[in-house]
């Protein structure tokens, strides 16, 4: 008897296995058909029975297990009081700013506690507000790494501004000058620009300065140095 539930466990378990590679296999089907460009990533089954989340890129899609209906949004789960998508969404942020590497311009303090990656338009008030209270930042143990966001679109004066402080000999010199307005020297050369506005789009940004913490967690707009210190503080207690 006790060998025939063994059996019987086994068999089920790869009659789930079988339905799971199915449903797999019809939701890339059909997002391959509807977005042949679109790179997908992992296919798991959440809580709700027959739903899928589907990671595109940094983005977060549910989807039916045959592949036929597809919805975006965020599944909260109401008795644990947790974001499910933001999770999934926070990790994917991670992933991908990891994979910019050293393509940033980094401002580093003495004693460095915390790092932020923040997109950054050179011709935006309050990204240029933010720059100008760097010294706070710094003050306060936080890194800042900078990804360009030229809201103007490519071969806006914006974005050649970025192609420029990115080619100059000092970068970091040349990024303050520029948020100062200050003449700069309009060299080309390659450079990461088209990737920093790429990810941008990818993290479905919709203005800058916006703030992406070490946890992948996003603040949009401007904080002052004090306020996100605390942020970082309690994202680091949770």
């Amino acid at each position: 008897m006790k060998k025939f539930i063994q059996i019987a466990a086994l068999s089920l378990m790869s009659i789930a296995a079988t339905v799971s590679h199915a449903n797999d296999d019809a939701i890339k089907a059909s997002i391959t058909k509807s977005m042949p460009a679109a790179k997908i990533g992992d296919i798991t089954e959440t809580p709700l029975k027959g739903i899928y989340e589907v990671s595109i890129g940094a983005e977060t899609i549910y989807m039916s297990g045959d592949g036929r209906y597809a919805f975006q949004g965020h599944l909260i789960d109401l008795e644990g009081k947790k974001d499910l998508t933001e999770e999934k969404l926070s990790a994917a942020r991670k992933k991908a700013i990891a994979g910019i590497g050293n393509n940033m311009i980094v401002f580093k303090p003495k004693i460095a506690k915390y790092t932020v990656t923040i997109f950054t338009d050179i011709d935006c008030g309050y990204c240029r507000k933010l720059h100008s209270e760097l010294d706070t930042y710094l003050a306060e143990g936080i890194t800042i790494q900078y990804l360009f966001y030229p809201r103007a679109g490519k071969d806006s004066e914006s974005y050649h501004k970025a192609v420029a402080v990115w080619c100059a000999k000092d970068r970091n010199a040349a990024l303050t000058a520029a948020k100062k307005d200050e003449k700069l020297d309009m060299k080309t050369c390659e450079n990461p620009v088209d990737e920093h506005m790429k990810l941008a789009e990818m993290f479905q940004l919709r203005g800058t300065p916006m703030i992406v913490t070490e946890k992948g967690n996003t603040y949009p707009g401007y904080m002052p140095a004090k306020q996100l210190l605390e942020a970082l503080q309690a994202e680091e207690s949770n």
